[in-house]
């Protein structure tokens, strides 16, 4: 009997084996010829080993975007009337009042309108760029054979 271990393409040991019988002549002049028999087996052989590492990069990229900026404008505005009342802040279109007042002195006091705020709301937009640092990863495989081991050695 005789035995070979070759290694398949999945990387599984075959053993194989042949085992022949031999007949003796039987009554007629018929001569039985030799047979062969054979068993297969599979085991799992370890060929090589496969280190995965990651590196972090770095790259740089022009962002580009569009931004607001809202402020206000404030114009003071003289008015120089007697009131009763203490005035409300009001809206005028796109515009807040808002009321300034003093007492005076007379012989009596008196609400005096002294000046109004007017309050206007300006919005611009402009385009920002700025260069920004962004991080990715890359991974490096790496097949290291294993010494005495057999079958094909590749580099993934």
């Amino acid at each position: 009997m005789s035995t070979l271990n070759p290694v398949d393409s999945n990387g599984m040991s075959v053993a194989a084996g042949t085992t022949t019988q031999a007949s003796e002549p039987t009554e007629g002049g018929v001569l039985r010829l030799h047979a062969e028999d054979v068993q297969v087996s599979k085991e799992q052989v370890e060929i090589a080993r496969v280190d995965v590492s990651t590196r972090t990069k770095t790259r740089e990229v022009l962002v580009s975007e569009e931004l607001a900026r809202e402020g206000v404008e404030v114009t003071t505005v003289p008015v120089g009337r007697r009131i009763d009342a203490m005035p409300a802040i009001r809206q005028e279109g796109d515009v807040t009042i808002v009321p300034v007042v003093e007492e005076i002195v007379v012989v009596e006091r008196r609400l005096m309108l002294k000046e109004e705020l007017h309050v206007r709301r300006v919005r611009s937009t402009h385009r920002h760029e700025e260069t920004v640092t962004l991080r990715y990863q890359e991974a490096e495989v790496v097949r290291r054979p294993l010494d005495g081991a057999t079958g094909n050695d590749t580099k993934a």
